[in-house]
């Protein structure tokens, strides 16, 4: 009778994308206390995806990431995955029991990318997150982290650093809008901060600063900020915003730095406000830097709603918007 009750719920309420989802998916009634009952009964974990219709970081999940056959059978192992639609109506009962709907749930964890992974442990709490797509060969790294239990034993940073190699040129990138060491972050100078979490041997790293920090568009977006590159392996001494001391590598991890090149934007008074931590293309680095240099982040704290609104508006003046190009 559950069953037949399931089938039934999800001709109904499955978003129209739901076809696109791998069918190894979990079809679940999304109390999410159960699901994880379940996946830990079963000697997994669950897995929270995170999506929306349009998203070509998304796509670019199912198809290369998800649809890889490896990935597949690692992740079927390790977890039982659920898709949370961000802009979605279903309803969902959350951690604390309390029933919401797939949109407040996802703004309640203050999803602002899709896609968004969170793998939770055996109690619900938080084994990794992931903000973002990353590549098929870290993706491997993340599941094997979070299904081998690994959060319990080492930081995912250091598991990276010990565990994921990558063809990239080996070098950082220099430019002529960078501070230069040593740095100190602290100094206000009435500008927003941009700091880009880097290291040297990043093929995400060298992408960046090969194909979207030259865009016009971006270049002039990052007039407006001050803007320094901190190595997340590096044992150089720096000054954080707040005035603190510590070396690059000890900054990075205080902050949960994992996934290079990731993007922290503090504002002129030395205050967190905005970070991306996920592979991107031009479009949506001029974006993140439009929400902050503008101050919109202020007024529109969900990040994917301030993007709809500028791709829109530029397309209702005939420009024509690449997404992933």
């Amino acid at each position: 009778m559950r069953a037949l009750i399931c089938s039934i719920l999800i001709l109904i309420a499955v978003p129209t994308k739901a076809e696109d989802m791998p069918a190894w998916f979990k079809e679940s009634f999304l109390d999410i206390r159960e699901d994880v009952a379940e996946a830990a009964k079963a000697g997994r974990r669950l897995m929270l995806y995170f999506h929306q219709d349009g998203c070509p970081y998304c796509a670019k999940l199912l198809r290369e990431n998800f649809g890889d056959k490896t990935i597949a059978e690692k992740t079927r192992k390790h977890f039982d995955v659920i898709a949370i639609n961000l802009w979605g109506d279903r309803e969902v009962t959350d951690l604390a029991g309390k029933p919401t709907t797939e949109k407040a749930f996802a703004k309640a964890l203050r999803v602002q990318f899709t896609p968004t992974l969170l793998m939770l442990d055996e109690q619900g709490g938080t084994a990794l997150r992931l903000n973002g797509y990353i590549p098929p060969h870290q993706f491997h790294a993340a599941l094997d982290y979070a299904g081998g239990k690994l959060e319990r034993k080492q930081s995912y940073t250091d598991y990276l650093q010990a565990h994921v190699k990558e063809a990239a040129s080996g070098t950082l990138h220099d430019a002529p809008w960078l501070m230069k060491a040593p740095l100190d972050l602290s100094k206000r100078e009435g500008k927003p901060l941009l700091v880009l979490f880097e290291q040297k041997v990043c093929a995400g790293c060298d992408e960046m600063h090969a194909e979207g920090f030259p865009r016009p568009e971006v270049a002039e977006l990052l007039k407006r900020f001050r803007a320094a590159r901190v190595d997340i392996a590096a044992n150089e001494a720096l000054k954080a915003p707040q005035g603190k001391a510590a070396t690059m590598r000890e900054w990075a991890r205080k902050l949960k730095i994992a996934y290079t090149p990731s993007l922290v934007f503090f504002d002129a008074a030395g205050k967190e406000v905005f970070r991306v931590e996920g592979y991107l293309r031009p479009f949506h680095l001029s974006s993140s830097l439009d929400y902050v240099a503008t101050g919109a982040y202020k007024k529109q704290p969900e990040f994917q709603r301030f993007i709809e609104a500028r791709a829109a508006a530029r397309r209702a003046q005939g420009e024509k918007i690449e997404l992933m190009k």
